[in-house]
């Protein structure tokens, strides 16, 4: 009997190939700093251009980043973001915490009340800090935390998350942070400050009842990081009931191994990419620990970073492939019947070869045009600030919509596809954060 799905060609047996499939990209931004004042069209205090943050939450829908957890590190980031997640339900997330390069506000030399907007010398302080390391001068140990400043801090972040928590209209706050510590940054703040607010937060973390995730930072901290994360949940952390992810990470590869060996999610991004040892780290991930996140509006990936190197061979293989489609079609078309047509007398007439040269000329431009492209071109129009226009991204300013690159080259740095990543990372993010119904 005759298989339906085989034919007979020249006496050979061949099996139909199954109708090709495309896979459709979707992410989530673990990370994403959508309460600095850059994306409304503040810079340093200044406004440069208008509030875009709409066109900046619908580029990163767009490429299929559908959730953002937006990251609280102050009182002020932690409200505003709560804010933003009631702007746009369903898309934006909150957490709440006080990173490590905000938690000057527990020391005994701090002035202003915590929940101030302003900085200690009156600027505009609620632009995140870069990711990368300062060589400014340390603020050096010995300046003491003030005990009843520590209390009403801890206290006023109780209230803050549990009526995020118990609002009916504001239920989107999904994790505790961002909080941990950051020793290349000690400009901000001490080694004993950061201490001491990373050991009180985490138990308030540990007193929740039920627990909330922990969103961490560790920056040149391994050691003391993980001592007292152990302290607050246990040698196995068997007493973290939620789980939790470093963000940001650029550690090295024995730090990473041990953070997954807790139980810990590893989150990746243009900083973790910088440098061969860096990719060498994100190679030995686990998907099942993986995590994805853009930091911006910092934390992009720059052609200096040996990451880069990936996303020029993604855009080779798919130029490649553009072409070789097009190849195929051409030679289809060549070798379809020449349109004819027929006079009176039933004589045919030759192709139309001035069509024919008119297309090749125009192939003949595309090529060219396709020479002057950059090897990674950019998918949304980019201008500075200065000359900024409606639909554009801001030259410098990272954004969610970029997420699509930190995919693509773990992809690359991994040898395991698109899909695999993105799969990975969304299980893992939805597992932990619950930010799918």
């Amino acid at each position: 009997m005759a298989d339906s799905n085989r034919q007979l060609a020249n006496g050979v047996s061949t099996v139909a190939p199954p109708a090709p499939t495309t896979y459709t990209p979707r992410y989530i931004d673990i990370g994403i700093n959508l309460a600095d004042p850059i994306f409304r069209g503040r810079y340093h205090g200044k406004s440069r251009h208008p509030d875009d943050l709409q066109g900046v939450v619908g580029r990163a829908v767009e490429v299929g980043c559908t959730k953002l957890i937006v990251t609280g590190s102050s009182f002020k980031s932690s409200m505003d973001a709560l804010k933003l997640a009631k702007e746009f339900p369903g898309t934006v997330f909150s957490t709440a915490g006080i990173h490590p390069c905000s938690s000057s506000i527990f020391s005994t030399s701090h002035h202003k009340h915590h929940d101030e907007s302003q900085s200690e010398d009156g600027g505009e302080p609620e632009h995140t800090p870069a990711c990368g390391p300062d060589p400014s001068q340390p603020i050096p140990d010995g300046d003491g935390v003030d005990p009843a400043r520590s209390d009403k801090i801890i206290a006023d972040l109780a209230e803050l998350i549990t009526q995020a928590r118990t609002s009916a209209v504001s239920p989107h706050l999904v994790a505790f942070g961002e909080f941990g510590l950051d020793y290349d940054r000690l400009h901000y703040c001490s080694k004993e400050v950061q201490q001491h607010s990373f050991s009180a937060q985490l138990r308030l973390a540990a007193s929740l009842s039920p627990q909330l995730p922990l969103f961490l930072h560790s920056r040149a901290a391994h050691g003391d990081f993980v001592c007292l994360l152990k302290d607050a949940f246990g040698p196995r952390l068997e007493r973290l009931e939620r789980g939790g992810v470093v963000h940001s990470f650029t550690g090295t590869a024995g730090e990473m191994r041990e953070l997954m060996d807790l139980g810990l999610y590893i989150g990746v991004n243009g900083c973790s990419f910088k440098t061969a040892e860096n990719c060498g780290v994100v190679r030995e991930i686990e998907l099942s620990r993986l995590m994805l996140e853009t930091d911006g509006p910092w934390c992009e990936v720059r052609p200096s970073h040996e990451g880069w190197k990936y996303l020029v061979e993604w855009e080779a293989k798919a130029k490649a492939a553009a072409a070789a489609a097009a190849q195929a079609a051409e030679a289809a078309a060549a070798a379809a019947p020449a349109a004819t047509t027929g006079d009176e007398d039933g004589a045919v007439e030759q192709p139309q070869k001035r069509n024919w040269k008119e297309w090749k000329r125009q192939q003949q431009q595309v090529k060219k045009n396709q020479k002057k492209e950059p090897e990674v071109p950019e998918r949304f129009k980019t201008v500075k600030k200065e000359r900024w226009e409606e639909g554009a991204m801001v030259r410098g300013r990272n954004e969610p919509c970029t997420i699509e690159r930190i995919a693509k080259i773990v992809a690359g740095i991994k040898g395991v596809s698109l899909e695999e990543v993105c799969e990975a990372a969304w299980a893992n993010t939805v597992k932990v954060f619950g930010v799918e119904p």
